[in-house]
């Protein structure tokens, strides 16, 4: 590695440029223009002296995306000798100049809902939030793919992982009987970070949960856990709910408790009845005793005629 790589690792010390590599800026402009595409090689910035009879030339660099990188050039000579030679020729940052951000490794990058259809996310042996499913087997077997030795024949071979049935007998063998099929089950950290997790969500804390009529402890859309966490969260069962298919905490509320305000049940009028074989009357002439007209006179003489 050449002076002009190391020199931004070890501090600097002040030297005196050589005069002849100090003079060699054609020689080094000719070297980062060969470098770099045409056009892109811009005025001579400084010489740095990285050592006896070692020069580094500095240009812009006027390269689109590249906004404060140079073209480093280093140049030397030979001791009593007055040719100067090409060292090399990178392209270096400056002290502004635009660099891509600190790479961060994928497993602190993941976030929630970053894995898509046909994404694996493996999980490290040591994980603090699994622990052993069942015990009596102080390690795998030798042909299990959780042994060292079959890991180091994989990929000596570059094999793939085939599962097989346990034997008969063997400690993953009864634990399949019986029901107990996963190798690894949650650790008591493992549950604290995942209660932790939904409580924040959706816990006592949410302005949700603050503005509710009741906590969903009494609600009957709760669909209650399983194991030590059915204690304090179930699932949401309310479609109407923000958090339906969701896994609340007792102390969580919304609008749609079930108990919150019950409609009551709108009366129901009585079906007509209509009586098709009855006669109704309508008389032609009002009641004697209703008063409103007189019945006419049969012995009097028509009007008109004496």
């Amino acid at each position: 590695m050449s002076a002009a790589t190391t020199r931004s690792r070890t501090p600097r010390t002040p030297r005196i440029p050589d005069r002849l590599c100090a003079d060699a800026v054609g020689l080094a402009r000719e070297a980062a223009e060969e470098a770099a595409a045409p056009g892109i090689v811009g005025e001579h910035v400084e010489v740095v002296a990285e050592g006896d009879r070692v020069v580094t030339h500095f240009f812009e660099c006027k390269e689109p995306g590249y906004r404060g990188w140079r073209w480093a050039v280093t140049v030397a000579r030979a001791s009593r000798a007055k040719n100067v030679t090409l060292d090399e020729t990178v392209l270096l940052p400056g002290g502004d100049a635009l660099l891509a951000p600190e790479w961060v490794p994928w497993s602190e990058r993941l976030r929630p809902g970053d894995m898509g259809p046909g994404d694996l996310l493996p999980t490290e042996q040591d994980d603090l939030r699994l622990e052993p499913g069942y015990t009596g087997e102080d390690a795998p077997p030798p042909n299990s793919p959780l042994s060292e030795e079959m890991a180091d024949h994989l990929d000596a071979e570059d094999a793939e992982i085939v599962s097989r049935t346990p034997s008969r007998g063997a400690i993953a063998a009864v634990a399949d009987e019986l029901g107990v099929r996963r190798a690894r089950v949650l650790s008591r950290y493992g549950l604290h970070v995942a209660a932790d997790r939904w409580d924040e969500a959706f816990g006592a804390k949410t302005p949700m949960a603050q503005a509710a009529p009741a906590s969903c402890e009494s609600c009957a859309f709760l669909v209650p856990l399983a194991g030590s966490l059915k204690q304090a969260f179930g699932v949401c069962a309310n479609e109407f709910s923000p958090a339906d298919g969701r896994v609340v905490s007792f102390a969580y509320g919304c609008g749609g408790h079930s108990e919150a305000a019950i409609m009551p049940k709108p009366p129901r009028p009585a079906e007509p009845v209509h009586d098709s074989m009855a006669l109704d009357e309508f008389p032609l002439r009002p009641a004697k005793d209703s008063g409103s007209v007189t019945e006419p006179d049969g012995t009097s003489e028509d009007l008109g005629h004496s």
